[in-house]
């Protein structure tokens, strides 16, 4: 896990959309180990594209992280691990490879042009929230003051989200 710093407790959503989107997870999850110890993932989630729609289904996974990295550096790990899966971002909601979004950081908020924690719409997203839910449904969102469970039964997106894979 490296030297130095605390360690905390980071939510993690990965997805993919497009080539193996299985292998893409895996290799996400395996480049994960290098900063920190997975202690939970959830099952494997096959889910609707929201927003640009015209595309082809996600395969949606969570999982937590303990790591020393701060939230900037770990943000900076995620998008070098996409980026070396072959992630393209020629415009919002486009496909790809891999997605590795910070949901929570602890109980950290922070609100900064470029990192926003808790993530800002996971409230919104059942397809996030569904596979969170199965590993950590009493995990309290720190500005909502609601438990993971609490805000599944509460969203308002109705898309298609389907177990494929017991957890791991």
């Amino acid at each position: 896990m490296g030297k130095g710093g605390t360690v905390n407790t980071a939510w993690i959503s990965a997805g993919s959309n497009l080539g193996d989107r299985r292998a893409q997870l895996q290799r996400g999850l395996a480049a994960l180990e290098a900063c920190g110890r997975i202690i939970g993932v959830s099952s494997c989630y096959e889910t609707e594209p929201v927003g640009n729609r015209e595309q082809a289904w996600f395969l949606n996974l969570a999982l937590g992280l303990e790591t020393r990295l701060a939230p900037r550096p770990l943000l900076a790990f995620c998008q070098r691990v996409e980026l070396a899966q072959g992630r393209v971002r020629p415009f919002p909601n486009a496909p790809r490879t891999l997605d590795l979004d910070i949901l929570f950081y602890g109980d950290l908020v922070i609100v900064e042009p470029d990192l926003v924690l808790p993530h800002p719409r996971l409230q919104d997203r059942r397809f996030v929230l569904e596979p969170l839910a199965e590993i950590a449904p009493l995990l309290e969102h720190p500005v909502l003051h609601r438990s993971v469970r609490q805000l599944l039964e509460l969203c308002p997106d109705r898309s298609e989200v389907r177990k494929i894979t017991a957890g791991g």
